[in-house]
């Protein structure tokens, strides 16, 4: 893990998840506080003004003042131009702690933490990454998880990775702190399953995979509370890309990009997906795409759970026969394990 300084004047905690940011600003805090300092933690409603005043004031009845302004986001450039200026010369006796939220930093004052201070990425990293994030997490963590239960764990939490500290701190609370805990005894204490990135959706429904998809949408309605409608507006997106490559004779991933306006990666599932659908499958799908926006807007009434479990359903079976029955025969031999 890496170490970080405690004796800088700046540090920024930055990161999209609540949870992680507020876990990792927990973490700073704890390092910072460990000298005897001071905290005063200004919400985002305080001005700059006051921020900066509190930081030039010596500390009383302590060593260091730890000054913590949140959601700095959502400072305009004059005002982060107030906290530019007091880094250029710091008081000695202050670290200032910048919690991010509320909107992009100022580039001027990311500029002036890097050059004075330190940076926390308190995001978690994606693909590939995130397993290796996940394991070095769990190493740190009060319980020793076998592989089974990290990837339970790992599956489980899905995007919800936030949950991992409390999760870890329950099983050692139940087992004892240092006990090896395996999968059987993680599954009590898993609770909800955690929402999924909505191209695990896509990517299910590509592989004309039905179960799959329609509990990776339960996932992202459920834990992930997305809306309906932009859960709508994510599937056609998908097949709009594949739309537009459709006859537009692009003989690369390069090619696809630059029509799609992504990057190459995307753009190349979506060229080799709309290749195996074929134009009329396609066009299938745009339909059924739309019939179930009418519906989620009123035309039907059912329940908007059962319109977009309904379109997926649809959408998987789409794929090609032999995806389908790759996917049947796996979920047969599945479904026959368990019954033994």
């Amino acid at each position: 893990m890496t170490t970080t300084a405690t004796d800088l004047p700046v540090y920024l905690v930055k990161g999209d998840d609540p949870g992680l940011l507020s876990q990792s600003l927990s973490h700073l805090l704890a390092l910072l506080g460990g000298g005897g300092g001071l905290v005063e933690d200004f919400g985002p409603d305080v001005e700059v003004s006051a921020i900066v005043e509190a930081c030039q004031t010596p500390p009383f009845l302590a060593d260091r003042r730890i000054v913590v302004a949140r959601d700095v986001g959502r400072f305009r450039v004059d005002e982060a131009a107030l906290l530019v200026e007091y880094l250029a010369d710091p008081n000695p006796t202050t670290a200032l702690v910048l919690v991010g939220g509320g909107g992009a930093l100022s580039r001027p004052l990311a500029d002036a933490v890097r050059k004075g201070g330190h940076v926390l990425d308190a995001a978690a990293p994606k693909g590939k990454a995130r397993t290796s994030w996940l394991v070095q997490q769990a190493r740190d963590g009060p319980v020793r998880l076998d592989a089974g239960a990290l990837d339970l764990i790992g599956e489980h939490l899905g995007e919800d990775i936030a949950r991992l500290s409390t999760l870890l701190d329950g099983l050692a609370s139940a087992y004892g702190e240092g006990a090896t805990v395996g999968a059987d005894e993680v599954m009590p204490f898993l609770g909800q399953a955690g929402s999924v990135a909505p191209w695990e959706l896509t990517d299910a429904i590509d592989r004309g995979d039905v179960p799959a998809a329609i509990t990776t949408l339960h996932r992202i309605l459920g834990a992930g509370e997305r809306h309906a409608l932009v859960v709508l507006a994510s599937l056609h997106r998908h097949y709009q890309a594949m739309l537009r490559l459709d006859g537009a004779g692009v003989t690369g991933e390069q090619e696809a990009a630059a029509l799609l306006g992504t990057a190459p990666f995307p753009a190349k599932k979506a060229m080799s997906q709309g290749r195996t659908l074929g134009s009329a499958r396609l066009a299938k799908a745009i339909t059924l795409l739309a019939d179930a926006d009418v519906d989620l807007r009123g035309a039907r009434d059912w329940p908007d759970e059962l319109v977009l479990e309904v379109l997926v359903a649809r959408l998987a079976r789409l794929a090609p026969r032999a995806t389908n029955r790759a996917t049947n025969r796996a979920t047969g031999r599945a479904g026959s394990a368990r019954r033994r």
